[in-house]
């Protein structure tokens, strides 16, 4: 665990600012003048230096530093973690109906305990890996992933692997969406059966089904019936044929040129 000193109290930074003084005046002023061109270069340098420092006796006292430290201090040492320590970062959340969480920083989904939704819990997360605390329990441990608005799901997390039916389901959508207009029911079973998972879905479900206090039930059927045209069932491609009015045009298949007084006609090539 990382300890930083105090801010505005020297007192914590005496031994820490007295062993800087100590290491400059001892090895930088003897390397201040050389020309050394890389870090194995500089390394190699401080290196003899450092020897020395360690071997001079204290003015307190008849030991060395390296004889103070073999002595008293190298048998309460401790082996080394088999993994390099990473810097931590961490954040309160509350855990979402899908019974995911959300990693702001990398806009990414991980899977949490189904009996844990709507509760707040600790998210703690390194450079590879994100864990997930509740009362200081560790109930989610994720490989970190950075593919943005992407889920990472264990499926004994999932209240589907269970059976036990939260307030969101799929039935629920699905009975949501029958009650708007069928084209908008296809829509949100496309959307539930492409992924893995229901839970997945959810989240884009709602957003869909959201969008009719918006522009109206009509809007939205129609809106569906495009992006089901388009074979593109996501909440994106619904709002984006709102936000262009493409749900108000009609599409006509045609293969004649439309009459203009610009077009050339075939005489002009002969």
């Amino acid at each position: 665990m990382v300890l930083p000193a105090r801010a505005y109290r020297p007192k914590d930074k005496a031994l820490v600012e007295g062993a800087v003084k100590i290491v400059y005046r001892e090895i930088y002023a003897h390397l201040r003048n050389r020309a050394l061109s890389n870090l194995n270069e500089l390394n190699n340098a401080i290196r003899p230096l450092l020897e020395q420092l360690n071997d001079r006796k204290l003015t307190t006292g008849n030991l060395s530093r390296r004889q103070l430290f073999n002595e008293v201090e190298k048998k309460y040492l401790k082996p080394l973690p088999p993994h390099r320590y990473q810097i931590k970062e961490t954040t309160w959340v509350t855990v979402m109906k899908t019974g995911h969480v959300l990693l702001h920083k990398d806009r990414h989904y991980y899977s949490v305990p189904y009996r844990f939704i709507g509760k707040k819990v600790k998210l703690v997360w390194s450079k590879d890996q994100v864990k997930i605390y509740s009362k200081f329990q560790c109930i989610a441990t994720h490989k970190r992933s950075r593919s943005i608005y992407n889920y990472t799901t264990e499926k004994q997390h999932l209240a589907s692997a269970h059976k036990f039916i939260t307030e969101w389901n799929p039935d629920f959508f699905r009975r949501w969406a029958k009650n708007i207009h069928p084209h908008v029911e296809q829509l949100i079973i496309e959307i539930l059966e492409k992924k893995k998972y229901p839970e997945q879905a959810y989240r884009s479900c709602m957003g869909v089904l959201s969008l009719a206090k918006k522009v109206g039930e009509v809007r939205l059927a129609a809106a569906c019936s495009k992006a089901l045209e388009y074979d593109s069932c996501n909440y994106k491609t619904v709002a984006d044929i709102l936000q262009r009015g493409l749900d108000f045009t009609q599409e006509t298949e045609s293969s004649d040129l439309p009459q203009h007084q610009n077009i050339r006609g075939n005489q002009y090539y002969k």
